[in-house]
């Protein structure tokens, strides 16, 4: 702490100030505490509109000395409240700042008792979470209701009821809908919070985080969605303040908006949302927005702590797993379809479903969940006898068999011949299969037990023999999806009585650009001018057939060098067409940046380039 703040607390001892008597009762860390203030009507005449007119903050300090600075926000009428979680156990002091005189300069103090909570969430280890108080992994497993504000309360209860039955640890939804004319409005204008909608929210979410689940909110719809509801900064900086106010001590995530790259200008809008949340947070809640594919391109601003997909394309998620340093979540890489219908292109049924999900997990992703009778979507009301689906069932199955292994340190393997794998060096590994079927894989020598998932029914089978050596051979029991687990689960329990969270470093790799080792040369596009919306051929041709270029992946991404809007992913494979979409770019002509990542059957990336004319 520096010393002018250590001074300023010192003065929380002069009796010059009013003090708020018992402002938390019965307070323990992470529960959240809401501190009420009723303006006096002689003061209340001074302000037109509270919403805009009425400052109201609080600094306090942990018994740690930390300090969280907490905006109070209208709750209707003279109504206002300071919201706090506290993360510590032992004495908070509290100091209130304020435009109204009745409230400038009370000072206040609580004992918060220690609770099992282990907190909220923060990156660690790279690709993965932990909690904030506790030296604990988290296992993101999401579900996806965009409509759980607004849809019958019956409905929302038997939703949070079940899918915290079924071991979900996250709820993504709206905030605020882009129909207004189906659902409540939640800013009835720009500078008018609808109250009554917004208690209902918290009192959903407050129900949620009982259930064990956090809430990933989205803040706003697609197509502009944000801006229409807020078309100037200081309308959007006043709405986020407020959204920190009211939501910063639940346990949430921040996904920004639906599809950035459907809003005007995206990039920039996001980076304002992102960098405000990322400075006035306190708790300083995962930062990411949805997307149509990935929001890597936006990873560069500084502001995001992980990375969102909508996308089941491996090899998105493979490549970029191996050069963006950080957790990703894909939060659509399926909807199932167990009845309800379909409208769009990742609507799939139950078994492509589950490929999907065990597909997303070998590419280091962590998985959302959605059913079409219940993810909230525009073309299908939300139906709770869909609750129950098979693949429900699946993401149950999956939350358990992962939850064996130590999965905050799992890496993608591939020394691999006949499926999909993830590791920690020499204590386990895990291999999809999924038609079943043979595998081979090398290992470091020691003793493992033997165990099949079947990704259909969820049976765990053990084999009778152990196996020990450098090169396992085996078989799945059936046909259909299954996973290896070769565990060494004794040195598992070992390892967390000494050491919990990590026992071993990163390998972070270079991408390799140097033309005359990467071995594939960039064949179509041939010209060096592109114009958007127009159909392009792609083609790369390897220079030489190894066994690690013998399994290929490919990823091209195309950048307005001028434009600032950060990459696109325009393509995947060796060869076919891409468009350029018009987004790209601000303004045309431009200069375009091509490039063709290449990943081979190790695991190594390359990387060439082209630098073309982009045009109308």
């Amino acid at each position: 702490m520096n010393l002018c703040r250590a001074a300023s607390w010192l003065l929380l001892a002069a009796p010059a100030f009013a003090q708020i008597n018992n402002p938390c009762p019965n307070a323990q860390t992470m529960q959240v505490c809401d501190i009420v203030f009723e303006m006096p009507e002689a003061e209340a005449s001074r302000f037109r509109n509270p919403y805009l007119e009425v400052t109201l903050q609080a600094e306090f300090r942990s018994p740690k000395f930390r300090t969280f600075l907490m905006p109070g926000f209208w709750a209707g009428g003279n109504r206002y409240v300071i919201r706090i979680a506290p993360v510590e156990a032992g004495e908070w002091l509290l100091r209130i700042s304020s435009n109204v005189q009745a409230w400038n300069g009370q000072r206040g103090q609580f004992q918060a008792a220690e609770s099992n909570d282990p907190g909220f969430l923060r990156p660690a280890n790279l690709f993965h979470w932990s909690y904030t108080e506790k030296r604990q992994p988290h296992l993101w497993m999401g579900d996806t209701c965009y409509t759980f504000p607004w849809i019958d309360r019956a409905i929302f209860d038997q939703i949070a009821a079940k899918r915290g039955e079924q071991k979900f640890t996250h709820m993504r939804g709206l905030v605020m809908h882009p129909d207004e004319t189906k659902y409540r409005k939640a800013f009835l204008s720009p500078d008018t919070p609808n109250n009554e909608y917004f208690q209902e929210l918290d009192s959903r979410i407050r129900a949620l985080n009982d259930k064990g689940m956090f809430v990933d909110l989205v803040l706003a719809g697609d197509e502009n969605h944000l801006v229409k509801v807020f078309p100037e900064f200081r309308q959007r900086e006043r709405f986020l303040r407020y959204m920190i106010a009211r939501y910063a001590p639940f346990k949430i995530t921040w996904q920004g908006v639906q599809e950035f790259e459907e809003y005007a200008d995206g990039r920039a809008l996001l980076k304002e949302i992102g960098a405000f949340l990322k400075t006035h947070d306190p708790f300083q809640h995962p930062r990411s927005t949805h997307t149509t594919r990935t929001s890597g391109p936006l990873l560069a601003d500084g502001w995001m702590t992980h990375i969102l997909y909508q996308s089941s394309d491996d090899q998105i998620g493979a490549i970029e797993r191996q050069v963006l340093l950080t957790p990703r979540i894909n939060a659509e890489f399926a909807y199932e379809d167990s009845g309800a219908g379909k409208s769009h292109p990742h609507h799939v049924d139950t078994p492509t479903f589950r490929k999907r999900l065990w597909n997303a997990t070998m590419n280091g992703q962590y998985p959302t969940y959605g059913n079409t009778g219940t993810y909230g979507g525009k073309a299908f009301p939300v139906d709770a006898k869909f609750l129950d689906a098979p693949a429900a069932k699946t993401m149950a199955d999956w939350f358990d068999f992962i939850s064996r292994t130590r999965f905050w340190e799992l890496e993608p393997y591939f020394d691999v011949d006949g499926g999909r794998a993830l590791y920690l060096a020499g204590v386990e590994y895990l291999v999809y299969l999924e038609n079943g079927g043979a595998v081979e894989l090398v290992t470091e020598k020691k003793g493992y037990k033997v165990y099949w998932f079947n990704v259909e029914t969820g049976e765990l089978i053990t084999e009778k023999k152990d196996y020990k050596g450098e090169r396992f051979s085996g078989t799945a029991p059936g046909a259909g999806p299954w996973v290896l687990h070769l565990s060494r689960d004794g040195r598992k329990g070992s390892m967390l009585n000494s050491y919990y969270f990590e026992s071993r470093r990163q390998f972070v790799q270079e991408v390799e650009s140097n033309a005359q080792r990467v071995p594939y040369d960039l064949i179509e596009p041939q010209s060096d001018a592109l114009a958007v919306g127009k159909p392009v051929k792609f083609a790369v041709k390897l220079k030489r057939e190894t066994r690690a270029t013998s399994k290929m992946m490919y990823l091209w991404t195309a950048e307005d060098t001028v434009g600032g809007q950060g990459y696109r992913v325009v393509a995947t494979g060796p060869s076919g067409e891409f468009t350029i979409p018009r987004s790209i770019s601000k303004s045309l002509p431009s200069v375009l940046n091509l490039r063709v990542y290449g990943m081979n059957a190790n695991g190594k990336v390359y990387a060439i380039d082209r630098v073309m004319k982009l045009a109308e």
